[in-house]
């Protein structure tokens, strides 16, 4: 029989270390199973396109979102609380992500990609040290206020970050984000790609349409399939092959040929450098630091990395320029490619064929033209391969301040579906599990090339309303997704880059939320304050999301201090209720030798003087004034400063011959008294459950019927306040 309680007990640790164990015995039941299956095919839908849309968000190729949403939401389904919270790739997460990557490598580059990867490694193992070390409460440090503030900015950085791609058009990008915003603005009446933008509106139309016709339908995929089948119908992309000869513009040629010029120098300036350093080495080991030797070979190593770095800056500078350049074709008669001119410089009687073309990549002195709009283009075959993400200690310092905001973030949106969900489901949620199953997600996710995920609103939502029961519909997904990387990926081609930025805009808009800040504002003023000082900060710091998001934070923890720092303290007086009342608020008349204060608010270090000096001010006021009753029901905790502030003002006070009474102190404020031995101190006979009691001991005390006259005795008239 004793082996009961073990097996029981070892039950519950592996419960606790695999919670997929508590739900994964209702799948015998054919009717959860299959209500699952249905609700994971159902997100998967909607999964598939969001990815790729939000990935583009962060700055990555498309593809990189189906990896993120391939290990992510199974995982943090199999080790995290909820079971109905859907993971993957999230808008506010990704926008984190290209906002601390975009300062350190070019948007898309194999350096940015390998940081992105970096990055969710981080946000995974500080998510996972909370989680185990039970630190959830950490997050309550990014206040309400600030979330709202934040996260109303975020959409609309979001969304006018899609400008571009809904017009067809490219923008330099400036320092903050509503500059690059004015040159996207700017750049559409001169290259507003028309089929572009139609097909931004028709995406649009379709999700909206079908979205008030039916939310159950999946509109998101119908609005891809659409446009992705028209796209490929109409040759949305329209690329051309041509030779460098075949661009009517020697600048252009010249810039191309200094990059095939680079091409060759590399490997001559990489074996000059490696050469000067092993010089730079020798002669450091023989003459010393401060050798002149050593000094002028250390000279001529920096000197030709200097170099280096400047050639190949100047030239990726140069490229990207005449990529924004748009071009005229004149054709052949014959209907061949012909020549590319700059727009609007053509030679005198030629005509173009009407469409505005640009340079989509360079291979020696073969140039890729593309004539229409941007699609996803080629997707991997297959899933990704599973590798440790790798290690530099310079990166990860470098990253380290923005994954720990992705992961405070990314988690506080995570846990506030979870929570709405399991409110709803009646099924009991831990946040620290929560940490535990986000933080494993994210660090497998590093390992098959995903950037940092989230739990996601509108796919929980989907998730639910289709019926999902237990965390296998997640499961469901994620085999949905591998089903898409292995065999559909050439369906993906077409799909327009303009419907995926129609995507991110449409799931947006339900992130802005104007009436929280009223909310916020209506509830508390240095809230709503707090919620509209961290909206514009956001919107001003961008891409610096984490200027805004810390600012914000540190703002809504001074207001607090503000508030806390002077407290409600009250002198109460006997209402005509019969209840003992704010004297000043209702002009109640207080007795001359006592004097009732109630404290509102802990009693610590920052409001301890306050505390004093309303004492020491009623003191003064009242010369007959012989006791001083202290209500503390509203003080919560007291600390080191607040304790040896009653120490002293009780010894000044028994010197000035008035007593310093307690009453409804809390069991934690009393600890604390005997602990120190201030409850020896002032005395046990000055201690009291009630007000009342402390009254009646008072009365005792005055002697002469002190209690007939006394106004905190007798129910009196309300007066008005003076």
């Amino acid at each position: 029989m004793a082996s009961v309680p073990s097996r029981a007990l070892t039950n519950g640790r592996l419960r606790l270390l695999f919670p997929f164990l508590n739900w994964m015995g209702e799948l015998r039941d054919g009717k959860i199973l299959r209500a699952d299956i249905i609700a994971g095919i159902t997100v998967a839908l909607v999964l598939v396109p969001q990815s790729m849309a939000y990935a583009q968000l962060a700055g990555l190729p498309a593809y990189y979102g189906l990896y993120a949403a391939f290990l992510p939401p199974m995982v943090a389904a199999l080790f995290g609380s909820s079971r109905q919270l859907a993971t993957g790739p999230v808008a506010v997460v990704s926008l984190l992500t290209a906002a601390a990557l975009e300062p350190i490598a070019a948007s898309g580059s194999p350096g940015y990609v390998a940081y992105a990867i970096t990055l969710s490694l981080i946000v995974g193992l500080f998510q996972l040290g909370l989680g185990l070390l039970r630190l959830g409460v950490v997050v309550n440090f990014l206040s309400h206020p600030v979330i709202i503030g934040f996260t109303n900015a975020a959409a609309i950085i979001i969304a006018t970050s899609q400008l571009d791609k809904i017009f067809g058009v490219r923008a330099d990008k400036a320092e903050h984000h509503y500059e690059t915003v004015w040159n996207t603005v700017a750049a559409v009446p001169t290259q507003l790609h028309w089929p572009t933008f139609f097909i931004a509106v028709g995406a649009f139309a379709i999700m909206i349409l079908l979205r008030r016709l039916n939310p159950r339908i999946p509109n998101v995929l119908i609005a891809v399939a659409i446009t992705t089948t028209l796209s490929w119908l109409i040759h949305f992309e329209h690329l051309e092959t041509v030779e460098l000869s075949q661009i009517g513009n020697k600048s252009v040629q010249e810039v191309v040929r200094d990059e095939l010029t680079l091409k060759r120098e590399i490997p001559e300036l990489d074996k000059a450098i490696a050469d000067a350093e092993k010089t730079y080495q020798e002669a450091h080991k023989q003459f010393g630091t401060d050798d002149s030797r050593t000094l002028l070979a250390q000279h001529l190593f920096d000197t030709l990395k200097l170099k280096r770095e400047r050639r190949i800056k100047t030239v990726k500078a140069d490229i990207e320029e005449i990529k924004k350049t748009r071009f005229d074709h004149v054709p052949q008669p014959d209907g061949a490619t012909g020549k590319f001119y700059l727009h609007g410089h053509l030679p005198e009687g030629t005509e173009s064929d009407g469409r505005l073309w640009r340079i989509r990549s360079v291979d020696g002195e073969k140039l890729v033209m593309n004539g229409g709009g941007n699609v996803v283009a080629n997707v991997p075959k297959g899933l990704p391969t599973l590798a440790l993400p790798k290690f530099d200690v310079n990166v990860i310092l470098q990253l380290l301040s923005a994954g720990i905001t992705i992961s405070l973030i990314g988690f506080m949106e995570a846990i506030s579906i979870a929570k709405a969900m399991a409110t709803r489901t009646r099924q009991k949620l831990d946040a620290n599990q929560e940490l535990v199953g986000q933080g494993i997600g994210n660090i497998v996710g590093s390992l098959s090339l995903s950037y940092p995920t989230s739990g996601s609103f509108s796919r929980s939502a989907v998730n639910i309303g289709a019926g999902a029961i237990t965390g296998f519909s997640s499961v469901v997904t994620s085999v949905i997704v591998v089903v898409t990387l292995l065999w559909l990926t050439p369906l993906l081609y077409h799909l327009p880059q303009a419907t995926l930025a129609a995507v991110i805009m449409m799931a947006v808009v339900g992130l802005i939320n104007v009436k929280a800040i009223k909310h916020a504002w209506l509830v508390q003023r240095q809230d709503g304050i707090v919620a509209v000082v961290s909206f514009l900060l956001t919107l001003a710091f961008a891409p610096h999301l984490d200027k805004g998001i810390l600012i914000g934070a540190g703002l809504a923890l001074i207001m607090y201090l503000y508030r806390t720092m002077q407290p409600r303290i009250a002198v109460l007086a006997r209402h005509a209720d019969g209840t003992l009342r704010d004297a000043e608020m209702f002009g109640l008349k207080p007795c001359e030798n006592i004097a009732v204060i109630r404290f509102d608010g802990s009693l610590y270090f920052a409001n301890t003087s306050y505390f004093e000096d309303r004492v020491q001010e009623r003191i003064a006021s009242k010369p007959d004034l012989k006791y001083v009753i202290v209500i503390g029901e509203g003080i919560n905790q007291i600390d080191a400063t607040g304790e040896e502030m009653l120490s002293h003002l009780a010894e000044r006070l028994d010197k000035a011959g008035i007593q310093l009474l307690f009453t409804g102190l809390k069991k934690q404020v009393l600890d604390v008294f005997m602990r120190t031995g201030l409850y020896e101190k002032v005395g046990s006979e000055r201690f009291f459950r009630t007000e009342d009691q402390a009254l009646d001991h008072v009365w005792k005390m005055l002697g002469n019927n002190h209690e007939a006259d006394c106004p905190l005795n007798i129910v009196c008239p309300v007066m008005s306040p003076k």
